[in-house]
């Protein structure tokens, strides 16, 4: 317990530190009409993800073998390499944009190095099916990726949801133990020093995740979920990033629908509509989205029966029931969106 408190007071401190690094170099972000927020804060504090995870890559911390843990994961180390490459690279991003091509390519060569940690190259299938279920994944996760640096729109929900995604995980894990328990506390640890910085009422954050936050973390995540999925040969486990799958997906859709720049900044996500048109507070919509997922999350652990079709049924039926409480609520308010557009026009 001494050695978290420790990496917490240092995560703190190190965050501390980027802020002063963040305000000499001025790298800030300012608020245009597709912003959520309408004052000048500093971006990339949630570069405090990748750090915690090169801390606990250095930290002994105790085991149940009784070993330290700087022998025990020496699997982890593509993955380590995988998050410093994509970490860095989407930080450099946040102060002078770079190519698409570029960080697609960055993301693609990262996530390999996380499926060569999680043992994805080594199931024991012949070699096309292999090939076929890795192609898959890496569709998946480029996807999740991208699609929760999208969803990285307002004050606390990429630190609210990453902790709706991470807890059930743990629960999961302590009695799989298909990750280090200390990998996901540190996650976790993270997640909470960051929010101490960002989970704030709208227009008082004091920093921003920035891309290389958002997709930080979504790459932290989505390793401890393919543990989870490689050992229980599962993968309805993406019910643990239900809520932002459907909202990311289907405004995604939508905007295809009304042939838009898919590469241009927007505020069509339903989350947007409340924090914008609907006014109401970051932190509610935050806090929301966090409880959403963590209801589904949770019913999926402990109401459904843990077998193959109870787990499909589920997994499809939640996901039918939040899109169409998505088209629903966009039904309902979209207009207002429109409205907003057509006020920027008139200017």
């Amino acid at each position: 317990m001494m050695t978290y408190f420790i990496v917490f007071a240092l995560l703190i401190a190190l965050e501390l530190c980027y802020f002063k690094i963040a305000d000499h170099f001025n790298i800030i972000d300012k608020p245009n009409e597709r912003s959520s927020h309408s004052t000048i804060v500093l971006r990339g504090g949630g570069i405090i993800f990748a750090i915690s995870m090169v801390i606990w890559s250095l930290t002994p911390f105790p085991s149940p073998t009784g070993e330290g843990s700087i022998m025990l994961i020496a699997e982890y180390w593509p993955f380590m390499l995988g998050l410093i490459l994509i970490a860095g690279v989407s930080f450099i991003d946040d102060v002078h944009s770079l190519p698409d091509s570029l960080r697609m390519v960055v993301q693609i060569a990262s996530i390999l190095l996380m499926f060569w940690s999680i043992g994805l190259f080594g199931i024991d299938l012949s070699w096309w099916l292999r090939a076929l279920i890795v192609v898959i994944a890496l569709f998946f996760c480029v996807g999740a990726t991208n699609i929760i640096n999208f969803m990285d729109g307002i004050n606390g929900i990429t630190a609210g949801y990453g902790l709706a995604m991470l807890l059930p995980i743990a629960l999961l894990n302590r009695n799989m133990g298909f990750v280090e328990e200390s990998y996901l506390i540190v996650a976790i640890l993270g997640l909470l020093v960051f929010s101490l910085f960002n989970f704030r009422p709208k227009g008082k954050a004091k920093c921003f995740a920035g891309d290389v936050g958002s997709i930080g973390i979504a790459f932290i995540i989505l390793f401890a979920l393919g543990k989870l999925m490689l050992a229980t040969q599962d993968v309805t486990y993406i019910v643990f990033f239900l809520v932002y799958g459907i909202d990311g997906s289907l405004t995604i859709f939508h905007r295809i629908m009304l042939h838009e720049n898919l590469g241009q900044a927007h505020r069509k996500h339903a989350y947007q509509l409340m924090a914008n048109e609907l006014k109401m507070s970051h932190v509610t919509v935050s806090l929301l989205y966090m409880a959403m997922q963590l209801v589904v999350s949770l019913g999926f652990i402990y109401l459904c029966p843990n077998t193959v079709l109870a787990h499909w049924i589920y997994l499809i039926g939640a996901g039918i029931v939040l899109a169409v409480a998505y088209v629903l609520f966009k039904m309902k308010y979209y207009h207002l969106h429109e409205e907003y557009l057509a006020s920027l026009e008139t200017k």
